[in-house]
């Protein structure tokens, strides 16, 4: 919860704000919107990672059933989903600077029809890299009888702003074994190894490259370097002939090497499944070394990132921990709270206007706070806010959950192995169930059935959320503990929009 945040010490950011935008700030509403207020090339990083109309089943676990209904109005036909992307990517060229860089997060659906489209946007020229992320083995996709090859693979597009001057950190990846033992094989009089590389002066000898011409170890030819930094090179014992050569080489150690500069096709970065330690269950999460990948390539410390549509936020929350700013956009209020969950959590910033001011947390702009936009809410989406609100995690499913719309973990909870994990966090046997009804009043039936669930679950504790509840509501709950040394505790809505809930969590 916030109020929890407030009492904890936080050190300050450790660079400053932007003096043109808003950083670390989380948007609540359609994107399209939201960048028409930013500045025109405000951003040094743009990442996005927008849904398509695919076979993923977004309203499993988060139930957003507005949202989801209006993206499938929206996405019929790919035709309508690039005429929605259209307007928003020309808003996200605007406001990347030309010294900027895109990535367009998509798969085998659109991703030939989406390049096409930003080849008019930003320019065939700007056009940097085609990018292969391998999310998934084939086993995943192409089943006994289907007929087609596995599909394993997401694409990242990636352009620059403009400018050919564009941050460029140059990533590496370790040294396979097979190609050590294949390159390295030589070793120098202390043993380190080593291998043979080529000096002589690239793309052919010939003056008019410019190369520098002269002797080495009396080999006459073109060479990469100048004479005097060739001496050098010879005097430190890193230039000789090698016993089976003719031609001088360099000595190029193992230890010195920082690895395999990353190429365009990245298999080295698993994909999010229910048992990862960062999942939280959001049905397209992005593992966090994806985005540290392209913050740590694409941008500096302290510059500008923007997710346009962020989800569960996994861009910000990698943004954050490399000390950069950052901006998030979602439509979905509980991504927005999931997301800002997260950066409390993880990253230990807090969520206060105050502190955001000084430079020492962040904030949630355009949420659907008051009492009267929540009883309008989805059902599905109300429960996940409330579940949400209350640090707890909302169910995956709305089927088979015994009545059980979140569970709350106690952060005592001492973790135990129980054989084959059957779901997130389910290896944790201490948890409370929470159940949420979207009324204005509560009533007995709504709390038998909740005493009858958490007496088949065999839980000591649950937590009841809605708008109010009957008078003969609250008697059974005390009757209830009276029974059975159960408790229930009553929130409403009121109580969690004014944080006044704090006394009843403990």
């Amino acid at each position: 919860m916030k109020s929890a945040t407030r009492s904890r010490r936080v050190a300050p950011f450790p660079f400053k704000p932007s003096g043109v935008v808003d950083t670390r700030v989380i948007y609540c509403g359609d994107n399209l919107d939201k960048l028409a207020g930013l500045p025109e090339a405000c951003v040094d990083l743009i990442y996005i990672d927008p849904p398509f109309n695919s076979n993923r089943n977004y309203e499993v676990f988060w139930g957003e059933a507005r949202e989801k209904r209006a993206f499938d109005d929206r996405h019929a036909s790919t035709q309508a989903y690039i005429e929605f992307m259209r307007p928003r990517c020309v808003a996200l060229a605007r406001v990347l600077k030309k010294t900027g860089s895109f990535y367009y997060h998509c798969d085998w659906h659109a991703s030939h029809y989406v390049k096409v489209m930003l080849d008019q946007l930003f320019g065939e020229n700007n056009f940097v890299n085609e990018v292969v992320w391998k999310r998934s083995g084939s086993h995943n996709d192409a089943k006994q009888g289907s007929k087609h090859y596995g599909r394993t693979h997401d694409v990242l597009l990636f352009y620059c702003g403009g400018s050919h001057e564009y941050t460029w950190n140059q990533q590496y990846v370790p040294l396979h074994e097979s190609y050590v033992d294949s390159h390295y094989s030589q070793r120098d009089e202390q043993g380190r190894p080593f291998q043979w590389t080529d000096l002589r002066a690239p793309g052919g000898a010939a003056p008019a490259k410019g190369n520098p011409h002269y002797k080495v170890l009396g080999v006459d030819g073109y060479w990469r370097y100048t004479q005097e930094k060739m001496e050098q090179f010879i005097r430190d014992g890193r230039v000789a002939i090698p016993p089976s050569g003719r031609v001088p080489r360099y000595k190029r150690f193992l230890d010195e090497s920082k690895g395999l500069p990353i190429g365009s096709v990245w298999d080295d970065i698993s994909p999010i499944n229910s048992q990862a330690k960062e999942s939280i269950g959001y049905p397209t999460q992005k593992p966090l070394p994806l985005l540290e990948r392209i913050i740590q390539t694409s941008s500096d410390e302290n510059a500008i990132v923007l997710d346009a549509f962020c989800g569960c936020g996994t861009a910000v929350v990698a943004a954050q921990k490399l000390n950069r700013q950052w901006i998030g956009i979602d439509m979905s209020p509980t991504a927005c709270r999931v997301m800002a969950k997260r950066l409390r959590d993880v990253c230990r910033l807090p969520e206060d206007e105050n502190l955001w001011k000084a430079g020492r947390g962040f904030i949630v702009r355009d949420l659907q706070w008051s009492a009267d936009k929540l009883r309008t809410m989805p059902p599905f989406e109300f429960e996940n806010w409330a579940v949400i609100a209350l640090g707890g995690i909302p169910n995956k499913t709305q089927v088979g959950d015994m009545g059980i719309d979140g569970r709350i973990y106690p952060a005592s909870t001492a973790t135990r192995k129980m054989g084959k994990s059957t779901g997130h966090l389910e290896f944790m046997d201490v948890w409370y169930p929470v159940q949420v009804k979207q009324k204005d009043k509560a009533g007995r039936p709504d709390i038998d059935a909740f005493e009858a669930m958490m007496t088949r679950a065999d839980r000591t504790k649950g937590f009841f959320v809605s708008f109010d509840y009957s008078k003969d509501a609250l008697i059974e709950i005390d009757a209830f503990f009276r029974k059975s040394s159960k408790i229930i505790i009553p929130l409403t809505v009121d109580e969690i929009l004014n944080e006044q809930i704090a006394r009843k969590l403990a």
